[in-house]
């Protein structure tokens, strides 16, 4: 089992920043794919960020050249830093890991979850 724990949501006004962190524990594999999801009211879950286990990442069009996904292994952490932020950028981040090195785009493959953080962006 791998117990994964967020952090770093908070409220913050248009063209703000926020770094949102994720420490795993447990089971955890160097080579596993982790990724940052998010959900907004009354809408699907939607993978926001990848880092493989070769570090190769993959980020949504919409927050492309924004955010920026990264992962400390000695740590067992993996991060997100969000800027620019915008009020649809206002969800619950969810912080996942996918058993195996490369990322599927699909939450069903994702084998562990955190209980998420909020961020709320204000206009």
């Amino acid at each position: 089992q791998v117990q994964l724990v967020e952090s770093g949501g908070g409220s913050v006004q248009t063209g703000g920043a926020l770094r949102l962190a994720c420490v795993a524990s447990g089971n955890t594999h160097r080579r596993d794919c982790m990724a940052w999801f998010r959900q907004a009211p009354g809408k699907e879950r939607e993978r926001v960020a990848s880092i493989s286990g070769y570090d190769r990442t993959n980020y949504a069009e919409s927050v492309q050249g924004r955010f920026t996904i990264s992962k400390d292994n000695a740590k067992n952490s993996l991060y997100l830093e969000m800027n620019s932020l915008k009020p649809e950028d206002t969800a619950r981040y969810y912080c996942a890991a996918q058993r195996g090195s490369w990322c599927s785009t699909s939450e069903s493959d994702y084998n562990y979850w955190g209980q998420g953080t909020q961020v709320t962006v204000s206009s």
